[in-house]
């Protein structure tokens, strides 16, 4: 594709820009910005979408005591406890626990400190299931 023809259509990326090839004026292969392209837009749209469904079960089982408020984060970061254990420093085991209720509840204050961390809120948030969801769902593209 031509540099001057790499699309420029908004979607979940919103102000920002992704970095994409593209041929120059002289045919050599060079580096663009794209605010985004209507099918890349979309496929993004429905992840955020299946992702947006995955926390609306998660947040029915916390709400029915069945999964601690982690379960909501960790689905919210897209991970699974492998991918949690390994970037919080804490075990896959002690992770397992601590997506159950009753050990969420009595967590040490050093791990509790690296879940917020990795998460980037407040530790007094980790303990707080939001009440609505900010996830880049809704795009402004015009076609499809």
């Amino acid at each position: 594709m031509r540099e001057q023809d790499v699309p420029q259509d908004i979607g979940v990326l919103e102000e920002n820009r992704v970095v994409a090839y593209a041929v120059d004026e002289q045919g050599n292969y060079c580096l663009t910005t794209t605010a985004g392209w209507d099918p890349v837009n979309e496929a993004n749209r429905i992840a955020w979408e299946d992702i947006k469904e995955q926390l609306d079960e998660v947040r029915v089982k916390i709400e029915a005591g069945r999964a601690s408020i982690l379960a909501y984060y960790m689905t919210r970061a897209q991970m699974d406890r492998s991918l949690l254990a390994s970037y919080s420093g804490i075990s896959s085991w002690r992770v397992w626990r601590h997506l159950k209720p009753g050990p969420f509840n009595k967590i040490s204050a050093e791990d509790r400190q690296k879940y917020a961390n990795l998460f980037r809120i407040s530790s007094a948030q980790l303990f707080q299931l939001p009440a609505a969801d900010s996830l880049p769902t809704e795009t402004t593209t015009d076609t499809l």
